[in-house]
C-alpha cells in the first residue's frame, strides 16, 4: 500500500493507506504509538483494509524525524521513542490529526464516515480528536494521560471505547481509577478493563501482547466500527 501526502496549515507530511480491495467503505484513522508509522501501525490498517475500510496511519512525529519506525525491542530503541514522546507537541499533534481524518473522509470510494484507533500515546490522541472533530467514532488502546484530560470528555459526542490495561506500567493504578469513575457514565463513551495485562497487550509481537486480550478488544473494536461507519 502507497504512502500519501498530507497537506498541513505547517507543512506536508506522510501516512501510510490501506485499501479496501473492493474500493468502498468507512474510513478509519490509525493513531500511531511512540514508535512511528512502523511495520505493527501498517499491519493495523492492512487488517482494517482486509475487513472493508480504507485505513490511514498519519506520522505525527514529522516536525522531529520524518517517516521514523522503531520497535519495543531493544533499549536504544525505547529511548529515541521516548524522545520523540517527550519532544512531541499535543495540541500540534491534535490539528494534524484532524486535517487527516477530514481528509480521510474525502478519498474516493470512502463513504465519508471515519472513526479512529490509537495505541499508546495514540490512545490518548483518539480520546483527543473525538472531544475535537466530527469523527463518526473513535477506539482508544491503554491510552497514557487520559486521567489528565478528563474535562475533554464534555464534548465527545460520538461512540467513543476505552480499552484499559489493568496492569499498564504507564498507567498506575490511580489514573485508572479516575478514569473509571469519572467516565463510566458517559452516555458516549464504554470502557472495557483488561486484567492481568500489561500496556501494549494488542502490538503484534510486541513484548507485552496477549493474544486473548487483544483478541477481545478488537471483537469491541470492529462491532463499534460496523455499527458506526456503514
Amino acid at each position: 500500500m502507497p504512502d500519501i501526502t498530507i497537506n498541513g496549515p505547517d507543512g506536508d507530511f506522510s501516512g501510510y493507506l490501506a485499501t479496501p480491495a473492493n474500493g468502498s467503505g468507512g474510513g478509519v484513522l490509525v493513531i500511531q504509538e511512540i514508535f512511528g508509522v512502523n511495520k505493527d501501525m501498517r499491519s493495523h490498517c492492512d487488517h482494517l483494509a482486509a475487513a472493508g475500510y480504507f485505513a490511514l496511519c498519519p506520522d505525527i512525529f514529522w516536525r522531529q524525524e520524518p517517516g521514523i519506525q522503531l520497535t519495543d525491542q531493544s533499549e536504544e530503541e525505547w529511548a529515541r521513542a521516548f524522545e520523540l514522546y517527550q519532544g512531541f507537541d499535543l495540541e500540534k499533534g491534535v490539528g494534524d490529526l484532524k486535517i487527516s481524518l477530514a481528509l480521510l473522509k474525502t478519498i474516493d470510494g470512502c463513504n465519508g464516515k471515519a472513526g479512529t484507533v490509537g495505541f499508546c500515546l495514540g490512545g490518548l490522541l483518539a480520546y483527543l480528536v473525538a472531544a475535537q472533530s466530527d469523527a463518526d467514532c473513535s477506539v482508544s488502546y491503554y491510552g497514557v494521560g487520559i486521567d489528565e484530560q478528563l474535562s475533554a470528555a464534555s464534548t465527545i459526542n460520538s461512540p467513543t471505547l476505552l480499552h484499559i490495561a489493568e496492569e499498564d506500567g504507564f498507567v498506575s493504578k490511580e489514573a485508572q481509577a479516575k478514569i473509571n469513575e469519572k467516565l463510566s457514565n458517559h452516555s458516549s463513551i464504554e470502557i472495557h478493563n483488561y486484567p492481568n495485562v500489561d500496556h501494549a497487550f494488542a502490538r503484534h509481537n510486541g513484548l507485552n501482547f496477549d493474544s486473548t486480550a487483544a483478541a477481545l478488544a478488537e471483537e469491541r473494536t470492529m462491532a463499534c466500527f460496523a455499527a458506526n461507519l456503514s
